[in-house]
């Protein structure tokens, strides 16, 4: 959402801590800003806001990028506000500039606060299901803990993307010319060759490295972007083994199943940033109202890998949308879960089923568009399309659907969001898996909720096959 010319910037905080990494005295910035010291000290103190003029003087004196300075870590703060909504904190009140404050002076704080809170939520959550299913433990998966790192990286990481980078440069950048490139480079580079194999003869894969062969075989089934991907992936595997294991290392995974997992998942995201480098997607993004047809054209693969890389544009000085996705299949199952920004997704079982992801399979190849409301009052504009399952050797299987979505105040950047009224949009509650879910009453509800007593009856009927106390 765009600032408003006349709203006041307060920057007191950040300005504070770039003294402090400078190891400069407020006399010393102040003699350097040209200003005086007691103008400064107002204004670390938030009791004056920024002026334009003294944002320039501090870009051109430090190299501060303004975009990053000016910004701060909303997504912190909003998932302090989150927190603090939480019915565990009744009773206490926290102004957004209290939390804004808070975030911006102390942000190690902060953020060692909301990683608190949601091994909290998370732990709850858990205690929920396992009292559900009669006890028994629930322990951590290797999926869970990788999709809970990638999750506190935003799912974005800038080493991975530098390689990607230097490898397509290196590469043709013509999605036409880019097969024939990889093939290329695999064998004159780790003397690999390339083969498409029937599918009964690669039976239950769809890629496979036959060292005693020196090649790599893929299925038949795969599309012209999965076979794309599958050779990046190589490419970057037999490039980067090195420094994909010392990242995994240096992650600390609870057990070799994680450890092996992160590595796919790393070198996974290593093969799509070869395909798409993240400063020409990204332009190409923001320049077509994130137009996934175009960037799928443009760089050659598919939707889904488009829609992912989307959630990974978290670069600093090029920022994409703060994207999350979802992907279930027709029986509800999630196998996906990725969000650059804050979308409350529910650790166990599905979707709610009034979200449209699932409508999706209705229109197979269409794109549905909904705009959400979660528990919290977040408001989230959402896309989804099904997309064929990689390797499903039928054509027209479209057995997955695809969800990609944003915070309601970033929709008008999407070509998805024009023509819709956004100021009065037309919102439908969601919430997360129906044991967990508050929301009531629900014609749609699945199952009876954890959290709360139910309220049968047996002289009257609610549109709720679950009624309970509020």
């Amino acid at each position: 959402m765009a600032r408003s010319a006349d709203q006041k910037l307060f920057l007191g905080g950040r300005l504070k801590r770039l003294r402090r990494e400078l190891d400069l005295t407020q006399t010393a910035m102040a003699a350097d800003l040209e200003v005086s010291p007691s103008y400064l000290n107002h204004i670390e103190r938030n009791q004056r806001p920024v002026s334009a003029q003294l944002l320039l003087r501090l870009a051109d004196t430090y190299d501060v990028d303004l975009r990053a300075f000016g910004q701060g870590d909303e997504a912190t703060a909003e998932a302090l506000g989150e927190l603090l909504a939480d019915p565990v904190f009744k009773g206490l009140s926290a102004p957004r500039h209290e939390i804004l404050a808070t975030v911006d002076e102390n942000p190690a704080i902060a953020e060692a606060l909301t990683r608190l809170y949601q091994a909290f939520s998370d732990q709850r959550s858990r205690t929920q299901i396992e009292a559900e299913r009669g006890g028994g433990g629930l322990e951590e998966t290797p999926a869970d803990w990788v999709r809970d790192l990638i999750q506190s990286r935003r799912n974005h990481f800038p080493e991975i993307d530098a390689l990607g980078e230097a490898h397509h440069t290196e590469l043709s950048g013509d999605p036409l010319g880019l097969e024939a490139a990889l093939r290329a480079r695999l064998k004159s580079a780790y003397d690999l060759s390339v083969r498409i194999l029937p599918a009964e003869v690669m039976v239950e894969w769809t890629r496979r490295l036959d060292l005693h062969r020196r090649r790599l075989t893929l299925s038949e089934t795969l599309s012209t972007a999965s076979r794309l991907f599958a050779m990046a992936y190589q490419l970057g595997l037999s490039a980067h083994a090195h420094e994909i294991e010392a990242m995994a290392e240096t992650a600390r995974p609870p057990n070799t199943a994680a450890h092996e997992l992160l590595k796919v998942s790393l070198t996974n995201a290593l093969a799509g940033a070869i395909l798409m480098p993240y400063g020409p997607f990204q332009a190409l993004a923001e320049a077509t109202g994130y137009d996934l047809d175009l960037l799928q054209q443009r760089f050659g693969v598919s939707f889904e890998q488009a829609a992912h890389r989307l959630t990974t544009l978290g670069r600093p000085t090029a920022r994409g949308v703060p994207f999350f996705l979802m992907r279930v299949d027709q029986a509800g199952n999630v196998s996906k879960r990725y969000a650059a920004g804050a979308f409350p997704f529910s650790r166990f079982g599905g979707a709610c089923p009034r979200w449209r992801l699932h409508a999706a399979f209705r229109t197979p190849g269409r794109v549905v568009t909904q705009i959400v409301e979660t528990p919290d009052g977040g408001r989230w504009f959402t896309l989804a399309r099904t997309v064929a399952r990689q390797g499903a050797g039928r054509a027209g299987d479209q057995d997955l659907a695809i969800s990609l979505g944003c915070e309601l105040k970033d929709a008008h950047r999407l070509v998805y969001a024009r023509g819709l009224n956004l100021e009065a949009p037309e919102v439908t509650p969601i919430g997360p898996a129906c044991r967990l879910c508050p929301r009531h009453p629900c014609a749609e509800r699945a199952a009876p909720p954890v959290h709360a007593e139910l309220q049968i009856d047996a002289w009257s009927k609610s549109v709720s096959p679950w009624p309970f106390s509020t």
